[in-house]
């Protein structure tokens, strides 16, 4: 017997029996004719088809509303959860947004419109102080080929800030009636939502092919634009020791299932430049769902958070029901899409170190466009010095070789030096002894030896203080 799928839809309580990995979009535009929701790419990347998504907060008495990508969520991941659409935003008159937007001349062809509706509002309720900069970053993942931004931006700056864009829904008391359910089952398909880290690890054991599901910004894909059916499913998101992040004297630690845009709040004082690079890799909707444990779970060459995160030193912790396991995370990657992850484990958390006194860190990002690209080069530098000299040095790549993979002897030619050209000249040579990438079409192995070896030019004189123009890349 189907078990239903419980969620508001624009404030309205729903019960829904559908499979669990029917994705959003098509529910949205085929069940519910919501066709303000619309199909661009299918993939994640223009935006078209975003949602605003509510979750009540936990030390608080609001819902928070984030954007995220309907054409890759799945109808298991909205249980529990508010939904708004487009559609739901206009109540007897229109939205904040919604007005500005059309008095501002916004939109020409307006197949993009109720997406950038969407995520202006996401921003106009969770950041009353969002500047210039919040608003282009709220809008890097929605994509417009007619009118240009200028206009749109103009708009949003009329509704940011100004009060009242408020996106109407539920009560935080009303989530009280569609908890998540521990299982949901329909049309073939079962999707677990354990709520402990004990239950996650006895449905692991159980079902080791079941497919873990973080975010699902990456397997999502697959389930939008290739058709593929998930018939067994372990969720991750409602697994309390997964979602959690603390902070330590000495560390940050953050649980599998925290999601990006959660990482980027806690790492943006300890390390500009990774919190940088996070606003580059994934979007808002991207970020608001993807999940650390999944971006080092699906063990991609060209990830870009495994980079950074070697770079820093990370631990990456595995638990299964026979204990926990601790492993730098340079240790975790065997080979082209393969770890150490055992059929019964889990990722339960990364940890890296607060930065050192004398310690630089930058990580830089090269590839054909500046926002929601994917890498074709990802390297990430940090040293240690005292007293004039180099004591300690990580360097690390992505899309350099069939895993992420650190510089060893990079490394080396900076300890001990004072950091001067020579050096760098010697990085750099290691640099380019000891990858052997690929060719593909993205850039070609000498382009990307050659803008490896660069990089740690880069990184010599971004040190040094001499300015880089970032947006040039």
């Amino acid at each position: 017997m189907a078990t239903t799928i419980r969620f508001f839809l624009n404030g309205q309580l729903q019960e829904v029996s559908v499979r669990p990995d029917a994705t959003v979009l098509d529910w949205l535009r085929n069940a519910q004719r919501l066709t303000g929701t619309k199909e661009g790419c299918a993939e994640g990347d223009c935006g078209a088809c975003s949602v605003l998504i509510g979750d009540p907060l936990i030390d608080g008495d609001t819902v928070h509303y984030h954007a995220a990508n309907s054409c890759i969520l799945a109808m298991g991941q909205i249980d529990g959860r508010a939904l708004v659409t487009v559609e739901g935003l206009k109540g007897e008159q229109l939205h904040p947004v919604q007005e500005a937007m059309a008095e501002n001349g916004s939109s020409q062809c307006g197949f993009c419109t109720p997406g950038i509706v969407i995520s202006i509002a996401g921003l106009a309720a969770s950041n009353a102080r969002a500047g210039d900069q919040d608003i282009h970053d709220a809008l890097a993942g929605n994509l417009c080929r007619c009118t240009g931004y200028r206009p749109i931006v103009e708009a949003a700056r009329k509704v940011v800030g100004a009060g009242g864009a408020t996106v109407a829904g539920p009560q935080v008391a009303a989530f009280a009636k569609i908890e998540p359910r521990t299982l949901i089952t329909g049309s073939g398909a079962t999707y677990h939502q354990p709520a402990s880290l004990g239950d996650l690890l006895q449905l692991r054991k159980d079902k080791p092919d079941a497919i873990l599901l973080g975010g699902g910004t990456d397997l999502g894909v697959a389930l939008a634009d290739y058709h593929s059916d998930w018939d067994e499913v372990i969720s991750l998101a409602h697994v309390r020791e997964l979602r959690a992040s603390r902070e330590t004297e000495n560390h940050l630690s953050f649980g599998a299932a925290v999601t990006w845009e959660e990482v980027l709040d806690r790492v943006t004082p300890f390390y500009p430049s990774f919190a940088t690079l996070i606003r580059r890799f994934g979007s808002t909707q991207i970020r608001s769902m993807g999940t650390v444990g999944g971006n080092i779970g699906t063990a991609s060459p060209i990830g870009d958070g495994p980079p950074a995160l070697i770079a820093l030193g990370a631990e990456v912790e595995l638990a299964s029901l026979s204990g926990h396991r601790f492993m730098p995370l340079e240790d975790f990657f065997l080979d082209y899409r393969k770890t150490e992850l055992r059929l019964d484990e889990v990722i339960a958390s990364v940890s890296i170190p607060k930065p050192k006194e004398g310690q630089a860190f930058r990580v830089y990002k090269i590839s054909k466009r500046y926002d929601q690209d994917i890498s074709t080069v990802c390297a990430a530098f940090s040293i240690i010095r005292e007293e004039g000299q180099v004591r300690g040095a990580r360097i690390a790549f992505g899309g350099m070789a069939a895993t992420p993979q650190r510089a060893g002897q990079a490394e080396q030619a900076l300890i001990g030096s004072s950091f001067d050209r020579k050096a760098i000249e010697a990085c750099a040579a290691a640099i380019t002894a000891q990858f052997k990438p690929l060719t593909d079409w993205r850039g070609s192995a000498d382009y990307r030896i050659q803008v490896a070896a660069n990089l740690a030019e880069r990184f010599w004189r971004d040190v040094n203080g001499e300015v880089v123009e970032v947006m040039a890349l």
